[in-house]
């Protein structure tokens, strides 16, 4: 199975944004399953469900960190380039699907303004973009990789 048909299964599986993208990669970073999920548990709904920046990319950027990222606090060049390649993930996934601001890629899609999450059922897999959300995170991801 391929990381964005792995990365859309899991989400469909129940894992939230952000825990889909990254476990999908696994292969790739080297994280165990229940590490994953634990630390993209957290960016969810645009983190925590509050709307902000899609999971997606930031499990995304979670990714690009572990295989492409840099330790060192006082490489400044690595810290540049790696800067920049989040950029270019960020406006990939934009121009895909005009933000990286979960609020506005859920426009349209009625949403409780609560912080807890919804229960998942076919209807809310129909009534959003996120299975497809995921889907394009892990094809972008798989190109820049």
């Amino acid at each position: 199975m391929n990381h964005a048909d792995l990365a859309e299964k899991l989400f469909r599986d129940g894992y939230n944004c952000s825990q889909a993208v990254l476990l999908a990669f696994s292969d790739i970073t080297g994280l165990d399953d229940d590490t994953a999920a634990k630390l993209a548990s957290s960016f969810g709904g645009g983190l925590g469900r509050m709307r902000e920046v899609c999971g997606t990319v930031s499990g995304a950027s979670m990714v690009l960190g572990l295989v492409k990222g840099y330790s060192n606090p006082r490489d400044f060049e690595g810290k540049k380039e790696h800067y920049k390649l989040i950029q270019d993930f960020a406006a990939r996934f934009k121009e895909k699907n005009g933000s990286i601001i979960c609020r506005e890629l859920l426009t349209g899609v009625k949403t409780v303004e609560n912080g807890v999450p919804e229960q998942r059922s076919e209807g809310y897999y129909k009534k959003r973009p996120c299975p497809l959300l995921v889907r394009d995170a892990a094809e972008i991801l798989d190109e820049m990789l």
